[in-house]
């Protein structure tokens, strides 16, 4: 499948006051923080080094494409948030919305992974800023195949109708393949009750393939 990133041309500050309370079950680990003193609007607002171009730039040369939305062909736009700090630095990266498939953990890498940027300034003063930027992964969508998961080192498991099923039973069910436009979200599964027919220890990850009704 081919595969792009592309970076809105609008960087913009944004107030998301109910993101702290989203959850996104594409990540392994809660990036939410709690941040008490921040700013999102002020005298003059953050700034990558170059500006969106340069910022574009960047997001192109560096963000991977998560190797099971890849496969799988998930794709969409991903508002991010993330803290500009005093000196610059980015921090409390997490999603707004969620695409799935790990593409949210890749953006708050490359994100927090970011070169300072020039800081806020507020009443001449430097000042930690919340910041928000869209980036769209995108791919070309076509069939997946069962024979091509089960041999892709990551663990599936399918919810078709509110039912979850392993990938022998969701073949019995839905055919030995399916579209990628027929998947509604690729989460993270964790197995929280322990049924051993979801158990993949020897998997890298095992994903929830939520299917569209």
């Amino acid at each position: 499948m081919k595969r792009c990133f592309t970076l809105s041309m609008l960087l913009f500050a944004y107030n998301l006051s109910f993101a702290a309370g989203k959850m996104c079950n594409t990540l392994k680990t809660d990036t939410i923080k709690k941040n008490k003193t921040m700013f999102t609007a002020i005298d003059s607002m953050p700034e990558y080094p170059g500006g969106y171009v340069a910022f574009g730039r960047y997001v192109s040369r560096n963000l991977k494409y998560p190797p099971v939305a890849q496969l799988i062909g998930i794709d969409g736009k991903l508002v991010m948030t993330f803290i500009v700090e005093k000196d610059g630095k980015i921090t409390s990266a997490m999603p707004v919305n969620c695409i799935g498939a790990g593409c949210e953990a890749e953006a708050t890498r490359l994100l927090e992974s970011s070169i300072a940027w020039k800081p806020g300034v507020q009443k001449g003063k430097r000042v930690r800023v919340q910041y928000s930027v869209p980036i769209t992964f995108m791919i070309d969508k076509g069939k997946v195949t069962m024979k091509d998961l089960r041999s892709s080192g990551y663990g599936f498991v399918f919810r078709i109708k509110d039912a979850l099923y392993t990938i022998d039973e969701a073949q019995s069910v839905i055919g030995k393949s399916f579209r990628s436009e027929d998947v509604k979200i690729a989460e993270l599964f964790y197995n929280t009750t322990n049924e051993p027919q979801f158990t993949m220890p020897e998997k890298k990850d095992v994903y929830l393939l939520t299917m569209k009704e």
